[in-house]
């Protein structure tokens, strides 16, 4: 894993002559951009699509959406995924990039749209995987597909806040990745055939707690109007307390002070999570934390947190899990 961006490789494909790709590409635009996905069987797919800037060089803090470009942009394979000690391929830092499966890029088709979260409990999972790809929901369905990678672990959810007052969002930079994913859902689906006032969240597991706390969320009121969790129905948040507890055990772990993790190699904060401590045994635990500014309350405790109460919400658990 190299903390480098990719934006000069996808800069130079960016600048490659139209003749180069296939004419009848599908071509889809928003408010954001413009980008040129590819055929997949009976549907149209749009690939490793940036929905916020490199994180590496801003560690623990609230990611920062794209400049509005004018070229189109080419969304024909996957990203990376976030760094992590999952299965993943192809880890990178910067790996905020989401996918678009659709019957058809018209502006005009105004079709439902399903963004999936997947699982690993906040600390591993991917959306680069088979299992997860979007095209025969999109073609069966008659619906637009998004999946979304997103930070996770230490890079998502180490609680900083109390330790440095350099790092105010860090805790729940994670769900706001997810947050910003859904306000370019909002932006620019349109444009790939999606209606966003018909934006469904569905996630198994770790991906099914994120929806359930993303329902205790200011910032995510509005983005979203019909949920589902496939298991993971997180009922509270991590207190400050703790998450400070677990943070300093990390640092302690790696000798390290918090303004130290801005720049360590990712390899090694990685590492740090695989530690043989009795704290931090079998990997510490990392979620979403109750930092009183972006997330004030327990999403479902004592209970139903009233952002979300209009959402309607199934409940249910994958066959082997809980």
């Amino acid at each position: 894993m190299h903390r480098r961006t990719l934006l000069g490789a996808s800069a130079a494909l960016a600048a490659l002559p139209s003749a180069a790709f296939a004419q009848n590409d599908p071509v889809a635009a928003g408010r954001t951009g413009r980008w040129r996905g590819k055929r997949d069987g009976a549907v149209q797919a749009f690939l490793g699509i940036r929905y916020g800037n490199d994180t590496s060089r801003a560690r623990f803090q609230a990611a920062i959406a794209p400049q509005t470009g004018r070229d189109t942009l080419i969304a024909t394979s996957f990203a990376a995924s976030c760094p992590q000690t999952g299965r993943a391929t192809n880890q990178h830092e910067d790996c905020l990039f989401l996918n678009v499966w659709t019957p058809e890029a018209n502006a005009k088709a105004g079709r439902p749209v399903m963004v999936y979260f997947h699982g690993g409990a906040y600390s591993n999972g991917s959306v680069i995987e088979p299992q997860v790809f979007g095209a025969t929901l999109a073609e069966k369905g008659d619906v637009v597909v998004v999946t979304v990678n997103h930070r996770l672990n230490a890079l998502g959810y180490l609680y900083l806040a109390r330790l440095d007052p350099r790092f105010p969002d860090s805790g729940n930079t994670g769900q706001l990745d997810l947050i910003l994913a859904l306000i370019w859902v909002r932006d620019n689906i349109a444009g790939f055939g999606g209606d966003p006032s018909r934006v469904m969240l569905f996630g198994q597991s770790g991906g099914g707690a994120k929806i359930a706390t993303l329902m205790g969320m200011p910032a995510a009121k509005g983005l979203f109007h019909r949920a589902a969790t496939m298991s993971g129905q997180q009922v509270t948040a991590s207190g400050p307390l703790n998450a400070t507890r677990r943070a300093q055990a990390l640092l302690d772990r790696l000798k390290a002070k918090p303004g130290d993790l801005a720049d360590i190699p990712v390899e090694r904060l990685i590492d740090g999570l695989r530690a043989e401590d009795p704290i931090l045994s079998g990997g510490v635990y990392m979620g979403p934390v109750l930092d009183m500014k972006w997330l004030t309350r327990h999403p479902f405790w004592p209970d139903a947190n009233q952002p979300g109460n209009a959402i309607p919400l199934i409940l249910g658990n994958t066959r082997d899990e809980t």
